[in-house]
């Protein structure tokens, strides 16, 4: 019984440090892709001459 409950809680606790290890990389990611949507923008807009 306490073998099988140890089993429950460490499970538990792996799968919570699971998500927040993948919280963590899907922000990376997604400032990544803003970062790579901004350069794509600012190349886009047209800039006037600097005369």
């Amino acid at each position: 019984m306490s073998t099988s409950l140890m089993y429950l809680l460490l499970r538990q606790v792996l799968q919570m440090l699971s998500q927040l290890a993948r919280a963590a990389g899907a922000k990376d990611v997604e400032i990544l892709v803003r970062r790579h949507q901004v350069a794509v923008l600012r190349r886009q807009v047209h800039r006037p001459g600097g005369r």
